[in-house]
């Protein structure tokens, strides 16, 4: 049989198939779309094998181009569609297809409908890696459509020395001229017109102020060297290298929604971790007033330094360059913290940390579902129960989402 040729499963086939009978890439096998997964696929099974699909929507019959294959599961791409979804679009980007930029993973998805598999990914994780049965609804922000809100984009140098993004699971770069997730501002069309040479990476940042950045290799080749960024009432300066928010929407959002539910005092005591350059401090500070204080942690160098400017004036912010481990047990008192870790998560050391320092709240912003729901557990193993979870679409189009969470002692 031509290894294109699309085969159907059969029922007899039970359990791990063996090496003879594995799937091959490059084999096209018809299957039927089970549920999302955590990872921007959908799960589906073949003759005993799973497969994790791309391009593909739950529910539908496709055909799939397997392009990956180990001992446990393959990978493919949704290459036919035999039965579509309701909510299957046509996706706005060309390069959003098979075989093309990896970069987003929902682009024939509507909307209304990623948000609910989004929803559906939290629930799950906390299921599986908690242990926790819970209920968390995906917020829209705007813009309503999904496109144009990336302030921050990193682009990889292609062959032809052009820029492009990487290709799913892949070092093979896609060439693009055009991005619609990009801000703008950004102007994706003018750089792929360049020919860049060498392998240095090319970011672009904009801001809300109208500014945008374009650096390489960690300096800055054209636009200012320091980006204004006014989010409501403040006002922060800082590097284009350092971490922000990526969603030109997510400062404004997240800071609304940590501030209901960190319920901060007048005089409290609050530990602002993996604070960057500050976003959250600002808030925190004028809620805190000249009695309370704010103790930043933060381990990159120009965040720190970013902070450090940001801060010089406030008498109750206290900038800690280092890791959340090493500097949170010198704090020997705090009312509020806020973590706001990479995706990674905090893990037990931080949480052993944070729990014996007993905080009345804990305010957690999550870019990872998984890292958060394990955290969650630890949390629970350390004397705080989750009353409150809500999740925000700040990365439409791709399989990611950011949530808050609030934990207060059991």
């Amino acid at each position: 049989m031509d290894e294109k040729t699309p085969v159907t499963p059969s029922a007899q086939t039970q359990g791990i198939a063996p090496d003879s009978d594995r799937l091959k890439v490059g084999e096209i096998v018809e299957v039927q779309i089970g549920a999302i997964a955590h990872g921007g696929h959908c799960v589906a099974r073949f003759e005993g094998q799973v497969i994790f699909v791309r391009h593909a929507i739950p529910g539908e019959k496709v055909l799939v181009e397997i392009t990956a294959v180990n001992s446990k599961m393959a990978r493919g791409d949704a290459v036919e569609i035999l039965e579509p979804s309701p909510h299957r679009v046509e996706a706005p980007c060309r390069f959003a297809v098979p075989g093309g930029c990896g970069g987003c993973d929902f682009q024939h998805i509507d909307l209304a409908y990623q948000r609910e598999l989004k929803s559906a990914v939290i629930v799950e994780q906390f299921s599986r890696l908690g242990g926790l049965d819970i209920r968390c609804e995906v917020r829209g922000v705007k813009p309503e459509d999904g496109l144009h809100w990336r302030t921050r984009m990193d682009f990889a140098i292609g062959d032809t020395g052009h820029i492009g993004l990487y290709a799913n699971r892949t070092n093979e770069v896609i060439e693009i001229d055009d991005c619609l997730i990009a801000d703008e501002l950004i102007d994706v069309y003018a750089l792929s017109a360049r020919k860049w040479g060498g392998d240095d990476r090319i970011e672009a940042a904009s801001t809300s102020t109208g500014q945008v950045n374009i650096s390489r290799a960690g300096r800055s080749i054209s636009g200012p060297t320091q980006l204004n960024e006014k989010v409501g009432e403040f006002t922060y300066q800082i590097s284009p290298q350092s971490f922000w928010q990526s969603h030109k929407s997510a400062p404004l959002t997240l800071i609304n929604e940590v501030m209901e539910l960190a319920g901060v005092e007048s005089g409290d005591i609050v530990c602002d971790l993996y604070g960057g350059v500050g976003l959250f401090t600002a808030p925190l500070a004028k809620a805190v007033g000249p009695k309370g204080r704010v103790h930043l942690i933060e381990s990159g160098a120009r965040a720190v330094a970013d902070a450090q400017k940001i801060f010089k004036g406030f008498g109750n912010v206290e900038v800690h360059s280092g890791r959340v481990e090493a500097r949170l047990p010198k704090i020997d008192k705090v009312d509020l913290i806020l973590l706001d870790p990479p995706r990674t998560g905090a893990g037990e050391e931080v949480i052993d940390v944070m729990t014996r320092l007993h905080p009345l709240t804990i305010v957690y912003v999550s870019c990872d579902p998984a890292s958060l729901a394990r955290d969650a557990k630890l949390l629970l193993a350390n004397g705080y129960a989750m009353d409150h979870i809500v999740g925000y679409d700040l990365f439409p189009m791709t399989q990611h989402v950011e949530c808050v969470a609030r934990f207060r002692p059991l």
